[in-house]
């Protein structure tokens, strides 16, 4: 067994898992989530900009402390995904981050990221059926479909809650985009017959259903087309302090619910799936058991770049 710490430089949120890794088994010692949104303002200016990075900053310093405090030695891994990808400075703030945290950063592709994501929502699941895993995040969403001989399709679309808000404020403007997108996209003969939806938008739907989050009783927490429906309805007309006082909404997370929640309702009506089960275990779970084979971390040079980044 393998003790590992993984941190996902996400659009909107920057995570931490620090967890025990035994093959495929992924044993949680720790999870964090603070909104950082890194990727603010990136898909006009294609760039990171500085205070979205002090904000990641911030978070990393305390990570690395609860890394440490849990006794990881070594094998710590930071992925970043779509805001990293599209900003022209990416990879010089990687090398920043990997210099001054001791983690090591990896950039993924969109299917990289897909594929992660699609191994940590599965692991430990029947899949005799085939499977859609959807992920919503900042930047971008990830659609896997796969069953247990393996994943028969996956794509990355740049259709995130991060960036759907900042490029459609009307909530049917954008709804268009994303009904647009998923038919050019998608082929017709990818039909899944379940779903399971990862990350903050999914998890936020179950939690005001269930009237507050606890990962105890999102984590399976069945989530009805018509109940995604509702919601849309009800947050869209609200400002984001209205959307703020509502109960299972993370304050942080009320400029953006919209947007995502309508990336959920369109993929759904896209595959003609009435339901998903929201999940806890995600990309962090599957890099987790990347991280467990990761080499001892030698001491060296800062990588090119470190510092530059801004």
């Amino acid at each position: 067994m393998t003790r590992v710490a993984v941190v996902d430089l996400g659009t909107n949120s920057t995570r931490l898992l620090v967890a025990d890794v035994d093959g495929p088994r992924v044993d949680e010692v720790e999870r964090r989530l603070a909104i950082t949104r890194l990727g603010e303002g990136v898909d006009a200016r294609r760039r990171l900009l500085p205070l979205p990075i002090a904000r990641v900053r911030n978070v990393l310093s305390d990570y690395r402390r609860t890394a440490d405090s849990h006794g990881v030695d070594g094998r710590t891994l930071a992925i970043a995904t779509s805001a990293v990808r599209d900003a022209e400075n990416g990879e010089a703030f990687l090398g920043e981050i990997e210099w001054s945290y001791g983690f090591t950063a990896r950039l993924l592709s969109g299917d990289e990221e897909a594929l992660l994501t699609f191994r940590g929502a599965t692991e430990g699941r029947g899949l005799d059926e085939p499977t859609l895993v959807l992920d919503v995040g900042g930047g971008s969403t990830e659609l896997v479909v796969g069953d247990a001989y393996g994943i028969s399709f996956h794509t990355s679309l740049d259709m995130g809650c991060v960036r759907m808000t900042e490029r459609f404020p009307n909530v049917a403007d954008c709804g268009n985009a994303v009904r647009a997108l998923l038919a050019e996209r998608i082929p017709e003969d990818v039909r899944p017959s379940r779903a399971i939806g990862v990350a903050g938008t999914v998890t936020t739907l179950a939690a005001i259903e269930l009237g507050g989050y606890a990962a105890s009783r999102t984590h399976g927490h069945r989530l009805s087309r018509e109940s995604v429906e509702r919601e849309l309805a009800r947050l869209a007309p609200l400002t984001d302090d209205e959307r703020r006082a509502v109960p299972g909404i993370e304050p942080d997370r009320a400029p953006v619910i919209v947007a995502g929640i309508a990336i959920v309702r369109e993929v759904l009506a896209h595959f003609r799936l009435d339901e998903l089960d929201a999940s806890e275990r995600d990309i962090l779970h599957g890099a987790a058991i990347e991280a467990a084979a990761l080499p001892e971390r030698e001491e060296g040079a800062a990588p090119p770049g470190a510092y530059t980044c801004c």
